[in-house]
């Protein structure tokens, strides 16, 4: 299989299992949710989630247990580019070429939504199966993701 064909591959996987963790939500036809649901699945590279696999195949990790870290990761980029298109930020009305989650459901919907993102993916990586990561490590994994944040350069505030 050729980069493409793997790429394509990760992205219908990383789309199925960010469904999976999206759909037993509660209040599931609610705007909070609906705007993590469009902010989430509709489109993008999923490169993120493809690092994930790729570097778990490595080490012999099976797609099954790869799918939590993955989505995981998938969510906190989905909640950083829905608070990033807020007005108070960039002030974005486009991504991907619609219309952004603040535009679409309303200012406060986003910020829920992608606050909401943000705790999704730290309950992902505590909840999910997978047998050969330890307590230690999912707490790890779940603390190294908030702290990446508070290094991030290109989420630093710039007032011109």
């Amino acid at each position: 299989m050729d980069f493409p064909q793997q790429l394509e591959a990760c992205v219908k996987q990383a789309n199925q299992a960010l469904s999976r963790f999206i759909a037993p939500l509660p209040f599931q036809n609610t705007p909070v949710v609906e705007t993590m649901q469009y902010g989430a699945l509709l489109g993008g590279k999923r490169l993120r989630p493809f690092l994930v696999y790729a570097t778990g195949h490595m080490f012999g990790v099976s797609t099954n247990t790869l799918d939590a870290p993955a989505a995981a990761v998938e969510c906190i980029h989905a909640y950083s580019l829905i608070h990033d298109d807020l007005p108070a930020m960039d002030d974005d009305d486009l991504r991907r070429g619609l219309p952004t989650c603040h535009v679409k459901f309303g200012e406060a919907n986003a910020i829920l939504a992608g606050d909401a993102l943000q705790t999704l993916a730290f309950s992902i990586l505590s909840d999910a199966n997978m047998p050969e990561v330890s307590d230690r490590d999912r707490i790890s994994m779940i603390s190294g993701t908030g702290e990446r944040q508070r290094y991030c350069p290109e989420c630093a505030v710039v007032r011109h």
